[in-house]
């Protein structure tokens, strides 16, 4: 947190540098009192159809879906600017071309966002959803104004958050997650560090390791602790074929530095993924990059009250919910990796179930509003027709409302 141009607790990493931009170190441990802002009648109020919480793949996708039925819709996104984790994914994805197939991740969000604005999606940005309340709305922070949100559906799509790894040296400048170097590459054109070594071989650190080596980064290796790697073994060949080992049965040990990361230590690791002395490697490095898989973010959701349930196959806690993407609490949906982690096609398809749910739950079972929907969920389903999905689907089996209520 930061004073900015006299703003105070900003939060640096999603303020964008602009010129003449005055920033200052907070003097107050704690956040000044609001009283103006929060007086009553001084909050904005929106009220609108459709209220959707995120605006990557899945939340864009649902905006357009229900907009595209005439509804209001009002997208709210803490960060600056729209698209969610598509912006900084510049490999091409998988698929049909009807779902983005042969297209970068920045393109797809770019279609996806023109789309939105041409279908009269209002995506509000740097506008973070601050809490919900029994009352019926919503508190969003924009920027220096409150604003009031009270809306007649909600779509949450509020995404991931990356996992950790804890060891000695954690904390050291130069050990990040898989995503914050992809932001700093992809995003800002900004090197993360001269050599690295990258821990987890599912397809986010295979991807992110190819892609440091596009940005002028030397990968030293990439750490799997599992026997086998865990992404497409098209995204390991680019690797291998540059002379990058994967060593697979291996983990971090620990990071060494006097003030930032200097040597990384990985060791093998027993069938009880325990590190094995007399089997450490150390690695001159600078950077550690740890792509060790992501959490569903749904607090939004728990506070909310819908009813949530821990499965690992989805990645943490997620909400019950229908097929139709409806959680516990009539009215209010989820998409993307909110309701588990899983790919951007997924995320794509999952928001337009939802948004066409929200619609239904609006407009009624209009048969052609009907049949969309359908159309949506038979291209989920083929989509997780891959052996990733083997998990996903078990995953999804136990958070089905159905199960709940037997």
């Amino acid at each position: 947190m930061a004073r900015v141009n006299g703003r105070p607790r900003v939060r640096t990493c999603l303020e964008p540098v602009s010129e003449g931009l005055i920033v200052e170190i907070e003097e107050e441990p704690l956040p000044p009192k609001v009283t103006h802002e929060a007086e009553e009648g001084k909050a904005e109020i929106i009220e609108t159809d459709v209220m959707v919480v995120g605006s990557g793949p899945a939340g864009i996708s649902a905006a357009i879906a229900a907009r595209g039925e005439g509804l209001r819709v009002d997208v709210f996104e803490r960060h600056f600017r729209p698209g969610g984790q598509l912006v900084k994914q510049t490999h091409k994805f998988f698929g049909s071309g009807k779902l983005f197939g042969g297209q970068r991740g920045f393109q797809i969000a770019r279609r996806l966002i023109q789309d939105a604005n041409s279908l009269g999606v209002r995506i509000h940005t740097r506008a973070p959803v601050i809490g919900w309340f029994k009352e019926g709305f919503f508190a969003v922070a924009a920027q220096d104004r409150l604003v009031l949100v009270r809306p007649r559906t909600v779509i949450v799509s509020t995404g991931a958050v990356e996992r950790f790894l804890s060891f000695p040296g954690n904390t050291l400048p130069g050990v990040m997650g898989a995503g914050a170097a992809q932001t700093l590459m992809n995003e800002y054109g900004v090197k993360p560090g001269n050599r690295a070594v990258v821990v987890g071989a599912g397809n986010v650190g295979l991807i992110v390791a190819y892609q440091l080596l596009q940005a002028g980064v030397e990968v030293a290796a990439v750490v799997e602790v599992m026997k086998e790697i865990g992404g497409w073994l098209v995204h390991a060949a680019k690797l291998r074929r540059r002379g990058i080992p994967i060593l697979t049965s291996h983990t971090v040990v620990r990071a060494e530095g006097k003030n930032s990361v200097e040597r990384v230590i990985v060791s093998q690791v027993n069938d009880k993924f325990e590190p094995i002395p007399g089997t450490e490697k150390a690695f001159e490095a600078d950077l550690l990059l740890l792509a060790v898989g992501l959490t569903p973010e749904a607090r939004l959701l728990a506070e909310m009250g819908a009813r949530m349930v821990w499965t690992s196959e989805l990645g943490g806690y997620v909400p019950y919910r229908n097929k139709y993407m409806e959680t516990s609490i009539p009215g209010v949906f989820v998409a993307g990796d909110a309701s588990g982690i899983e790919e951007a096609t997924t995320a794509i398809l999952t928001g337009r179930i939802a948004g066409y749910s929200a619609a239904i739950n609006i407009l009624g079972p209009r048969d052609e509003l009907l049949r969309k929907r359908e159309e949506a969920m038979r291209e989920l389903e083929a989509a997780r027709m891959t052996p990733f999905s083997t998990k996903v689907l078990k995953g999804v089996a136990k958070v089905m409302l159905s199960e709940l209520q037997a």
